[in-house]
């Protein structure tokens, strides 16, 4: 007589085990932001449609005002995953902006391209050499340089800003669109693109992983911890140094004031999606996505008419929020 297994005489058993596992594998608080997306999106579409919350201008519009945000997000992805911090990004962005515009006035586009981001390369190398180096927390080091930035930025314009009439600068910088897509969302998905195969494809994203999720025993693995923080910054710098110059193209000037505050919005979008602020985890997706919410809870804010400071408010509450349901305690 064949007896039958107890797969056979118990088979809710075993998919009660498949259901078990995968509960157990699953961590709501890596979905939030998605979940919070589209709750948000649907909330405004039903009370916003009168408005035109929904209609294709609008909603491209989200993409191009939430594009420098973005592109400074994938960036700091990787900053915040290797445990460290950087505020000076809003700052450097006008920095560059303004370098940008008054090397365009005199040298012309090319010249201007390369002063820009050569902006973003020098602070980069102070802040990463402070951090690394010297050993001055990043908080403090970037936290100077954002005043640093803003002065020079306001020193050197005297506080006026510089006009960019170069057509071709600012149609490939932030003004152009390549049949119906802006070129912002051009640049945005090319960043976006390379941050994630980088930091899931490549060593240097693993090592900067592994880097913020226990830096001694990445040292003893062979990685060195202090040149991938230090390449962390500099990259930083650099796509800040770029997102200065769309706000440039995008506004057809360069100013001190492009950017400023922007640190608060990276930040809440990175933390909002899923990576986390003690370091060794980080998601390029959830960034963006989180940035595109801020620019659609912005967006709804600004239709419902909302005064400025009262967008500050909420904006300083996404950050609370963040921390509270996709924050996890630091691992010992």
């Amino acid at each position: 007589m064949i007896e039958k297994t107890s797969s056979d005489n118990h088979p809710p058993v075993s998919i009660s085990a498949a259901f078990t596992h995968f509960f157990r594998r699953f961590y709501w608080r890596d979905y939030v932001v998605y979940m919070t997306f589209v709750v948000i999106f649907a909330i405004f579409a039903v009370a916003l449609y009168p408005s035109g919350f929904l209609n294709p201008n609008n909603l491209l519009n989200i993409l191009r005002q939430t594009a420098t945000i973005s592109v400074m997000a994938v960036a700091m992805t990787f900053v915040l995953a290797a445990a460290e911090i950087d505020l000076s990004v809003g700052a450097v962005a006008g920095l560059a902006s303004v370098v940008t515009a008054m090397s365009i006035a005199r040298y012309g586009i090319v010249a201007g391209v390369v002063a820009g981001l050569t902006t973003g390369l020098l602070v980069g190398l102070i802040n990463g050499f402070l951090a690394t180096r010297i050993g001055i927390p990043s908080f403090l080091v970037t936290l100077g340089m954002q005043g640093i930035a803003t002065g020079t930025a306001m020193w050197v314009t005297q506080t006026a800003p510089i006009p960019i009439a170069n057509q071709m600068y600012t149609y490939i910088f932030g003004s152009g669109n390549v049949g119906p897509i802006p070129t912002l969302f051009i640049w945005t998905l090319a960043v976006f693109l390379t941050g994630h195969l980088c930091l899931k494809a490549t060593p240097f994203g693993r090592q900067v992983l592994a880097t913020g999720g226990n830096e001694t025993a990445a040292r003893y693995s062979g990685i060195n911890t202090k040149k991938i923080k230090y390449i962390t910054f500099v990259v930083m710098s650099m796509i800040a140094a770029l997102a200065g110059m769309l706000y440039a193209g995008r506004l057809h000037s360069g100013r001190f004031q492009w950017g400023q505050g922007d640190e608060l919005s990276v930040i809440a979008a990175v933390v909002l999606g899923g990576t986390s602020l003690f370091g060794g985890k980080g998601s390029v997706i959830g960034t963006i996505i989180g940035a595109i919410l801020i620019g659609l809870i912005n967006n709804g804010l600004i239709l419902m008419g909302l005064e400025a400071s009262q967008q500050m408010i909420v904006r300083g509450a996404i950050i609370i929020f963040a921390v509270a349901l996709t924050g996890r305690k630091a691992q010992s």
